[in-house]
């Protein structure tokens, strides 16, 4: 049995999920047809049964049994699949589709979060019938479907939030946990980058510890104590991964994607992503 990252959703209409905002599925039991992973345009959620690893924004969560998940496009994440078969259903949904704040302000999609909600068999039942009525609406021809699955995402969201509320509430450590999390969470709402006429606002240490109003040296002491990294390496990774999403996932010219991501010069951007990942972005972009 070997690991393999969910790299496509079945029966993906990408257009058609912009224009509805929402689509409901079951998981493929075969690694034969696998999920993809990463994409930086919907939200998910998903019920599964199987053995397995989340990469969450750097965080590693295992599966083991039948567990809620929730993910945030905007986190750089992936799935890998540890045995051959798995079950469960998904669903996965626009921002507009739900209210914004809504998804923003809950702990399950926020960066630093746990999004895995493991459950026992009573709870798992219950999430089993949710899924499938919402499934069921899915198919159905009822004008008002839409309404329906948003509030049965509503209500799942809100029965892990019950379930596990403990994960969503932990102190910090001290005070520098509480400036590193406040960094990541800084970070991660940069982006994804929307438009390329509007460049990366933040792209150094500095500029963090100014929305901070911490000095950089404390803020750099927070970020290397609590996650063992420097801020800079946090900071480049996450340029790094937005850079690969706009390179697969948009059409915009290298230029425009070295600008967006506040680079001057194009040349600049080549040299810093071939130094990270050691290819070009027009390679990356080809293969």
């Amino acid at each position: 049995m070997s690991n393999q990252e969910i790299t496509e959703i079945p029966e993906l209409n990408l257009a058609d999920l912009r224009l509805k905002g929402f689509k409901v599925h079951a998981i493929p039991a075969s690694t034969e047809v696998p999920v993809r992973a990463g994409r930086r345009d919907f939200y998910k959620m998903g019920l599964v049964t199987g053995d397995m690893t989340v990469d969450y924004g750097g965080q590693l969560v295992d599966i083991k049994g039948t567990a809620l998940f929730f993910v945030n496009p905007n986190i750089p994440h992936s799935l890998v699949r540890r045995i051959d078969r798995t079950s469960g259903y998904a669903c996965i949904f626009t921002e507009t589709f739900l209210s914004g704040r809504e998804l923003q302000d809950s702990p399950l999609f926020r960066a630093g979060g746990n999004p895995v909600v493991p459950l026992n068999a009573e709870q798992a039942g219950f999430m089993t019938s949710l899924f499938r009525k919402m499934l069921a609406v899915y198919h159905s021809d009822y004008i008002h479907k839409a309404d329906l699955i948003r509030n049965g995402i509503a209500l799942i969201i809100h029965e892990a939030l019950r379930i596990q509320p403990a994960q969503h509430a932990l102190p910090f450590k001290n005070g520098a946990s509480r400036i590193a999390h406040l960094f990541s969470d800084l970070l991660e709402r940069q982006f994804p980058i929307e438009r390329s006429n509007e460049p990366l606002a933040l792209r150094s240490p500095q500029d963090y510890a100014g929305q901070l109003a911490v000095h950089v040296n404390y803020l750099n002491r927070a970020v290397r104590e609590t996650t063992g990294k420097p801020t800079s390496a946090h900071i480049a990774a996450r340029i790094i991964a937005e850079a690969k999403a706009l390179l697969q996932h948009s059409d915009w010219s290298v230029a425009e994607i070295a600008y967006a991501l506040g680079f001057e010069y194009p040349a600049y951007f080549n040299n810093y992503f071939k130094r990270l990942t050691g290819s070009t972005p027009n390679s990356f972009r080809k293969v």
